[in-house]
């Protein structure tokens, strides 16, 4: 902890003025000072002064000086200051809650010395030291003062501990005394605890020891029993003096204390279990510490000094904010104060035990405090300041905490919940349960208090999930167990802790008595319950019932009201309940009946006479009659008889209305009388007592009050006159005589003759009670008499007489009984067996008719079997002998072993019938082997399949079927058992059947007819996995269109459609469950989507309203504006997002633009606060006037923007006077002048630079000029202007330049005479040197344009002779020229002559030159492109000049793209091995392959020619320097080339021969690094699909394709080759530089690709020969073996060899035969053609059998 000075409380003075005394009050609202004048000053707990009083001495005439106050100290309800004089008396002074209330003495304790110090620990007691060494209590209750213990040393320092049950003082002599007032179980000794070195002035008890110090300035620690712990020295210190003062921190795990100058503070440190010296706090000039006092949460010290100044410091470890809402101040290791930075509200946290608090957290809504310490756990409620501290086993943080319940903290740690009540520092309770959901406890913590019952806590939870138990919290018992059949959901107990209610998963609600143990199903689907808040009144709903219940005792009463929504909540308020309903997107209130409520609640506080006058108001209903009757039970009860009658009144019970009505007339009589409650008195208590049916209770208080006659009158109004005469005969009654003949009289006058006859019989008239007992037709009565009496039995005329009323009365056997007794057994057998009783009658046979015995042992069998005593039955009918009865009766009686025992005794045919019987019994007690063996006994197998069957056991049933019937049988039966299974609906078992005999199919057909979709799922899943996404789907349509849409849900949900399930809520309006399943299945957005179509199916505020719930109204807007559905989004905006609206406007207005609204968007650019994108819309459409109008009425800035806009479009309109006028308006001069040098108005941009920005004349000025120069005629008229300007001017310089500058315009008048006006002007006016310069300048310029003689003039003004010569030659002025020469200068006549045949060569005029210089003639013609004309005089020189022009010319028309003409002149020519054309030859070869078009039989013609040309071109190397040579190999490859070309095309043009062809396709791949690869695997892809080669046709144009994505890329290196390996068609091609295929062309390809591909029929490889090679491939790719190529194909010849004369060239014979066989059938020119060429190639053909006509 550390000191952190804060301010100063009241400011030092110059001299000593000692503060001798502080105190803090104990809620730390309050702290006083009181200082050396004896006053006493109150600052509230901001410091800020408040008030303040004197103190005054015991007696005045000592004067108000003559004391000190040496000790001070608030009272625990800080109310109150104790203040210790040392004029022997103690004051208490009341000061009040509230500043500023006057202050009282309200005690004074007088003592016999001074007092030195003093502290207040409890309420009522003082604790107080005196200068003679005692140590005393002064008790504020009873005004006086006892001493606590004595010593004879002056008490220098009293302390209290931190609970402020023991005190500490220290004396003079260095003694420290210990006293306990409790111990609190810490079992520390009392009386002297030590001696300390010098007087203790310094003492402090913290926590775990008691620190001293004094003037020997060193500080001890003690330990509990005074040893010591620890020492701090600092005698050595200088700058340390003695120790004056001490205080330990409130919670006591710090001690400050004082000295000159310094604070000096240690902390305690509980992991090391030592004091730690902190930094002390050392303040210069604060001289002596003369007092100290800590605030009572720990965050404030307040020091007071010598010189009378008070200091505050802060005090704290450390302080943190908790979410930016708390301030956390640890001001020790044990105390935190929490602080609402925003209320102010503080409360402190404090370990008692004083542990060190690890973490402070504020939960549930920010209302609760949870800390931990290493043993204990603190909780506390911020609201209620109520705190708790348990001991806690730390578990690493797992704990749960569950804040529902305000009372209450419960607490889920490893499967075992605890509960804290808050301000209790003692666990409430614990118990194991896994189930922590809140739903799922309920704790009830007084919170109704109930009559006679001043705790109640109880608490509800689940053991299981079937099982609730109900525990009294504070006997810690369980006083109910519920074992429910179903899971159960929720539960919730009543206020009162007396009922409970919980619901299952199966919507059903109960209700559970606690006292009685009983539970009741109050209601089916409920999807809401609650209790109502305050009462027992409960609320629930089902399905679109609200149903209230306002007398939860009669449960069966409930009042049921329409609603159309959810029940969300229950509010109670303002004199009325509320039950909230949600109906869409509203919120409906339905109002409860509160009177109802109040009812239960009047009742509950016992309040009847409430009650009553409630009920008054109501009208009669079965819940009103319900509570009247609860309440009439209750009034009496609660003897409020007045109440009661008048509740049996409203009841309509007029009987016990009246007799209360009696009754309260005796009461009241009574309490007037004799005053008191008349409910007391014993007529009344009687009365009561007969109400309540209790006679006996009346009969005691009456004859307890000695009112015997009243109980005999009782009994006698209640004609209970047994009763009566028991009392008359108990207290000796003198009536009882004429009672009892009263008693005989009423029973005749009432015809009661059978108790008369009683009565008779028990005074012992026995003929008079039988007489009786006759007329009351009881002969049985009679009967007992006479034979209980000898005399009577001798009269023969009565027992006849007796004996005929019985047989009369069908009472056979009593007459029996009397016949024989009269011994006459034959009557006697009669009316035994008549009387069917047959044991008397056996009996009585065995003595009297032996024979007989057999046929009555039958005859009771059957009367037994008729009174259903079958197992009776058995013994008598097996005495009878009568088997099959026996056997039946058996069966009957269920007796099966007997049964069982008689059948083994019975013949088979007798015994099989039964047997099944038997059987069936045992299979219903599944004992199926004795079944099973007594079936087959009583030959019926199939009953014994049919049980196992029914019972599950398929295994024993199918052995059993097996064993007896064949497998197709046990098929059918099986099918025929389940099928009767499913039609009595027993699918489980019928499934089972299907199963067992492997058709589970019919199993799912079952299921799925009876509309049992999870059954069916589970096979389907079972037996074909792979349909269940499709069954799931199917269900879902299925149960879509009948409308059992959470089912459809559940199904498109497993078959992963979530779309479909949105789709279908959406179409039934469920939008809620559409947007659950969005959310909870779709992507990131489908959600967002979903709401935003619900809320547009909803509009207005509804839609508002939802869209803010699910926090999506921002997206939903920015949505509707996205899909144009402006309507929505600005309704949206207008109810919701208002700052949203200008956006909407916006994007509305940018629609409009869009769309060409124009002026609908200005309108909305306006609205969005937009007016310049409505002017720019205008601008951009040229509506200039709009453009206008909007700008000035809406944004002034951009009216410039719209005049220079419209100026532009002036300019464009070459309108430059309006132009002008718009840029002049909009201050733009300098625009105006750069559009008119943009548009070469010079003269308009010299004027307006003029007026307007005449510092830029002359630059513009230079500018014009060099423009002019540029610009030619348009500029040039300007220039002249300015020249002649000039010249008028006479500045003949600057026009001869400006002349000068004048250029061809198009006029050459103009030029030529501002030329020679230049010379003119230069020749009359300026220097000779410039005017020579001028001449030499103009001269050329005039020749330039044509005007030779005019130059010729200008020249021959200065003598210039040669340089006339030259333009008059230049002119072709010949003669002139000659003239001129031979005129002026003879010099130059041979110059002018050999000028002219110069000049006749280059007319053209070859003819004349041809004679002279053929090589430029020919030259000549070439220039003119007199290409034939050049060939033609070229073929009549050499060939070496010939092939030269020829291949000039050849060259001219590959560039001019005519590659067939170019081949045609070498056809013609010949090609010489020139290697200077080699290039020729290898374009032309490069230009034919890549032409389109050639892969035809008409391409023949083409190929023929490359072919004949390359041909000669091989045969002349040859015969050169070039032969063998790189140049010779490559054009013998080229020939090879275009003889497979043209042999292709040949082929083509006959039917057999397309094989031929394909093969020369495919062979031609083997030359792509000369060919366009693309084309080439085209080429030979589509050949090889024409003649079904599919394999091949498949990856050559798989390999088209690639080429094609490689010319697109630009790069080979993404080829892949390994379908080429060991083949000779290369993989380093030329990158063809542009595709070869038309894009239709290569889409069919790709197209048919992609379809064999996923045919995947073909086997991706190339066809391969006996070599193991590929067959086209002429090297093996294993021996490396190189095959010659056919000349017909191309291919290898692995055998069948023609070889030709030529070394190196052959032919396949078939392929040859082939060939010449089409020859000879189709008589084709171009197939006789080629083998024309192979003869002249090969040296002759190797047959002479064919011949070319």
């Amino acid at each position: 902890m550390q000191l952190k000075h804060l301010r100063t409380l009241l400011s030092p003075q110059d001299g000593a003025a000692k503060v001798t005394c502080m105190a803090w009050s104990q809620n730390n609202a309050k702290f006083a000072v009181c200082t050396v004048d004896r006053v006493v000053l109150l600052y509230d707990e901001h410091g800020e002064r408040r008030d303040k009083f004197s103190t005054k001495p015991a007696d005045m005439k000592y004067g108000r000086k003559s004391y000190m106050v040496k000790g001070m100290a608030f009272s625990p309800d800080s109310t109150k200051i104790a203040i210790g004089q040392t004029d022997n008396i103690i004051y208490v002074y009341k000061i009040g809650e509230d500043w500023g209330d006057k202050k009282v003495i309200c005690n004074k304790f007088i003592q016999t010395s001074a007092i030195t110090c003093l502290q207040w620990p409890a309420e009522y007691i003082i604790v107080f030291g005196l200068a003679e060494g005692k140590v005393r209590l002064a008790n504020t209750k009873t005004n006086k003062s006892s001493t606590i213990y004595g010593t004879d040393s002056y008490v220098v320092s009293l302390t209290t501990n931190c609970s402020g049950k023991g005190i500490l003082s220290g004396h003079a002599d260095g003694t420290i005394v210990r006293y306990f007032f409790d111990d609190e179980g810490s079992g520390e000794s009392q009386g002297k605890l030590v001696n300390h070195p010098c007087p203790p002035y310094a003492l402090a008890w913290a926590t775990n020891s008691i620190v001293a110090a004094g003037c020997d300035r060193r500080i001890v620690a003690y330990g509990k029993e005074g040893q010591v712990l620890q020492t701090f020295d600092y005698s050595r210190d200088s700058q340390e003096r003695e120790f004056t003062t001490a205080a330990a921190s409130p919670g006591g795990q710090s001690v400050v204390l004082g000295s000159y100058d310094r604070l000096r503070v240690l902390n305690w440190s509980p992991r090391r279990s030592v004091w730690e010296e902190a930094k002390p706090k050392e303040i210069a000039n604060l001289y002596t510490v003369t007092a100290l006092a800590w605030k009572r949460d720990g965050s404030r010290l307040c020091a007071g000094t010598l010189c009378g100044g008070v200091e505050q410091f802060d005090c704290c470890l450390r302080r943190s904010v908790y979410k930016n809402k708390f301030e956390l101040t640890y001001v020790g290791p044990s105390q935190v104060i929490v602080k609402n930075l925003s209320s102010g509200t503080r409360v402190v946290l404090k370990s008692h035990y004083g542990y060190e608090v690890e973490e402070v957290k504020i939960l549930g809504k920010e209302r609760y405090l949870v800390a931990h310490t290493s043993d204990t756990l603190l909780l506390g409620d911020l609201n209620t300041n109520r705190l708790s501290e348990v001991a806690w086993q730390g578990s690493g943080g797992n704990e749960k905490y569950f804040f529902e319940n305000e009372n209450v903290c419960m607490i889920f740690n490893a499967g075992e919940l605890t509960l804290v009540e808050y301000g209790s520092n003692d666990t409430l309770g614990s118990v194991r349960t896994e189930f922590m959901n809140p739903h799922l406890i309920s704790v009830r913590i007084n919170e109704r208090r109930q009559r006679g019952m001043e705790e109640n806590k109880k608490l509800a939870y689940l053991v299981d999930i079937k099982t609730i138990a109900v525990v009294d919290l504070i006997g810690g018992y369980n006083i109910g167990t519920i074992n429910h059949e179903s899971r159960v959901d929720w539960l919730e107990l009543n206020e009162t802790g007396h009922k409970l209610l919980f619901r299952d998963r199966k919507l059903r609600l109960h209700l559970y008595d606690i006292e009685s143990c009983s539970k009741t199903m109050i209601l089916n689907f409920c999807s809401y319950v609650q209790w109502v808040p305050g009462s027992d009144v409960l609320v629930a709903q089902n399905r679109n019932s609200l149903c209230v219940w306002y007398n939860i005792e009669a449960p069966e009463r409930v009042t049921m009201s329409s609603i159309r929504g959810d029940v969300v909540g229950l509010e109670r308020g303002g004199g009325k309940t509320e039950v909230m309903v949600t109906e869409g997107v509203t919120t409906v209130a339905y109002t409860l009946d509160e009177g109802l409520i109040e009812f239960g609640t009047a009742i509950d506080d016992g309040n009847y006479t409430r009650a009553t006058d409630f009920l008054e108001t109501l009208e009669m209903t079965p819940e009103t009659e319900a509570m009247w009757k609860t309440l009439s039970k209750l009034a009496l009860e609660a003897r409020q008889l007045h109440i009661a009658e008048r509740c049996f009144s409203a009841l309509g019970h007029v009987a016990k209305a009246r007799f209360l009505h009696e009754t309260n007339e005796i009461a009241d009589q009574v309490s007037q009388e004799y005053g008191g409650e008349g409910t007391d008195f014993y007529q009344v208590r009687a009365r009561l007592a007969m109400l309540e049916k209790n006679y006996k209770l009346a009969e005691m208080i009456f004859l307890e009050q000695n009112a015997v006659e009243e109980a005999m009158d009782m009994y006698q109004q209640l004609h209970r006159w047994d009763e009566c005469i028991a009392v008359a005969e108990a207290k000796g009654h003198p009536t009882l005589e004429k009672l009892r003949r009263g008693y005989y009289q009423w029973l005749m006058d009432t015809q009661q003759e059978e108790r008369a006859g009683e009565l008779q019989e028990s005074q012992g008239d026995g003929l008079a009670a039988i007489s009786l007992y006759l007329k009351a037709g009881l002969p049985a009565r009679a009967a007992r008499l006479v034979l209980t009496r000898e005399e009577l039995l001798a009269n023969t005329e009565l027992v006849e007489h007796i004996t005929a009323a019985l047989i009369k009365g069908g009472l056979y056997e009593r007459a029996g009984d009397l016949f024989e007794k009269i011994r006459n057994p034959q009557r006697a057998l009669e009316c035994y067996c008549k009387g069917s009783a047959f044991m008397k009658a056996v009996e009585l046979a065995r003595l009297a008719f032996p024979v007989e015995v057999v046929r009555l042992e039958e005859a009771w069998g059957d009367h037994l079997v008729q009174q259903k005593q079958l197992d009776a039955a058995i013994n008598h009918y097996i005495e009878a002998r009568c088997s099959i009865k026996a056997i039946e009766a058996a069966l009957g009686a269920r007796q099966w072993k007997k049964a069982i025992y008689i059948l083994d005794l019975q013949d088979r045919s007798t015994a099989s019938k039964y047997y099944p019987r038997v059987a069936q019994h045992y299979a219903s007690l599944q004992e199926y082997e004795i079944a099973e063996e007594l079936y087959i006994k009583g030959d019926r197998t199939k009953d014994a399949i049919d049980m196992y069957t029914q019972a599950g056991h398929w295994e024993q049933a199918h052995k059993l079927a097996m064993k007896c019937m064949r497998p197709e049988d046990v098929s059918v039966l099986y099918i025929t058992q389940a099928q009767e299974m499913e039609k009595q609906g027993k699918y489980r078992e019928a499934e089972r059947l299907y199963v067992t005999v492997e058709e589970p199919d019919l199993a799912i057909t079952m299921f799925k007819k009876h509309k049992l979709y999870d059954d069916m799922i589970r096979l389907v899943g079972k037996h074909h996995p792979d349909l269940l996404s499709d069954t799931h789907l199917h269900l879902g349509k299925e149960l879509e269109a009948e409308g059992r849409l959470q089912e459809a849900e559940y199904h498109y949900l497993e078959a992963q459609e979530w779309k479909a399930t949105v789709n279908m809520y959406r179409s039934s309006e469920l939008w809620e469950e559409a947007y659950r399943v969005a959310k909870a299945h779709g992507g990131a957005n489908a959600h967002k989507h979903v709401a935003y179509l619900w809320a547009k199916s909803l509009r207005g505020e509804a839609a508002v309203r939802l869209l803010n719930k699910l926090g999506l109204l921002e997206a939903a807007v920015d949505h509707a504006a996205d899909n144009c559905s402006f309507e929505f989004a600005f309704e949206l905006s207008r109810l919701a997002l208002k700052h949203k609206t200008p956006e909407i406007h916006l994007r509305y207005a940018m629609y409009l633009e869009d769309e060409g609204k124009f002026e609908e968007a200005e309108a909305e650019f306006i609205r969005a606060g937009k007016p310049k994108e409505a002017v720019l819309m205008f601008v951009h459409n040229q509506d200039w006037e709009a453009a206008q109008r909007v700008a000035e009425a809406h944004d002034p800035d951009s009216v410039t923007e719209v005049l220079v806009g419209q100026a532009r479009g002036a300019l464009e309109e070459k309108d430059f006077q309006k132009a002008e006028g718009l840029l002049l308006r909009a201050q733009r001069p300098g625009l105006a002048l750069n559009y008119y040098k943009e548009a070469g108005l010079w003269s308009d941009a010299l004027r307006i630079c003029k007026d307007y920005v005449p510092g830029q004349l002359e630059a513009l000025q230079e500018e014009y000029e060099r423009e002019a120069t540029k610009k030619g005629a348009r500029g040039m008229e300007g220039l002249v202007e300015q020249a002649r300007q000039w010249e008028q001017a006479g500045e003949y310089s600057r026009a001869v330049d400006c002349y000068l500058k004048v250029r061809d315009s198009g006029s050459s008048s103009l030029v030529e005479k501002c030329w020679m006006k230049a010379a003119e002007l230069s020749i009359k006016f300026l220097p000779p040197q410039r005017s020579l310069e001028v001449v030499r300048a103009v001269g050329p310029q005039l020749i330039g344009i044509g005007k030779h003689n005019a130059a010729a003039e200008v020249y021959l003004n200065l003598d210039l002779v040669k340089e006339a010569i030259d333009a008059f030659i230049e002119g072709e002025e010949w003669n002139k020229a000659k003239r001129v020469a031979k005129e002026l200068d003879p010099r130059y006549e041979d110059y002018v002559d050999q000028h002219y045949k110069e000049f006749l060569k280059n007319q053209g005029k070859v003819d004349s030159l041809v004679g002279v210089d053929v090589v430029a003639a020919l030259d000549l013609y070439m220039e003119q492109g007199h290409w034939d004309k050049c060939i033609e005089t070229a073929t009549k020189q050499n060939y070496k000049i010939l092939h030269k022009y020829v291949a000039l010319y050849a060259t001219h028309l590959i560039r001019e793209g005519d590659c067939a003409q170019a081949l045609a002149l070498y056809v013609q020519h010949g090609a010489p091995a020139n290697p200077q054309n080699f290039n020729i030859y290898k374009r032309l070869f490069t230009d034919m392959v890549s032409c389109p078009g050639t892969n035809s039989a008409e391409a023949y013609h083409g190929w023929a020619d490359l072919r004949d040309v390359l041909f000669n071109l091989c045969e002349n190397l040859v015969k050169s320097s070039e032969a063998n040579s790189p140049a010779h190999e490559e054009f013998e490859t080229m020939l090879l080339i275009a003889h497979y070309y043209a042999t292709r095309s040949a082929a083509q043009s006959v039917k057999q021969l397309e094989t031929v062809a394909a093969r020369l396709s495919v062979s031609l791949l083997r030359h792509t690094q000369l060919l366009p690869a693309d084309k080439a695997f085209y080429e030979a892809g589509t050949a090889a699909k024409a003649v079904g080669w599919e394999n091949m046709a498949f990856i050559f144009l798989n390999r088209f394709l690639d080429l094609t994505d490689a010319i697109e890329e630009g790069t080979l290196d993404a080829l892949d080759h390994s379908d080429f390996q060991d083949t000779d068609i290369p993989f380093e091609v030329p990158l063809p530089a542009k595709q070869h295929i038309l894009e239709a062309q290569r889409e069919e390809v790709r197209d048919w690709v992609l379809t064999v591909s996923m045919d995947q029929r073909l086997e991706q490889v190339l066809p391969r020969d006996e070599r193991g090679a590929y067959e086209a491939s002429l090297v093996a790719a294993s021996t490396g073996v190189r095959a010659l190529p056919c000349l017909i194909t191309g291919y290898p010849i692995l055998r069948n060899k023609i070889e030709f004369k030529r070394p190196g060239k052959a032919a396949n014979k078939d392929n040859w035969n082939k060939f010449l066989m089409a020859i000879k059938t189709s008589h084709s020119p171009v197939c006789q053609d080629v083998l024309k060429f192979i003869s002249q190639w090969c040296g002759g053909l190797p047959s002479t059998s064919f011949s070319f006509q």
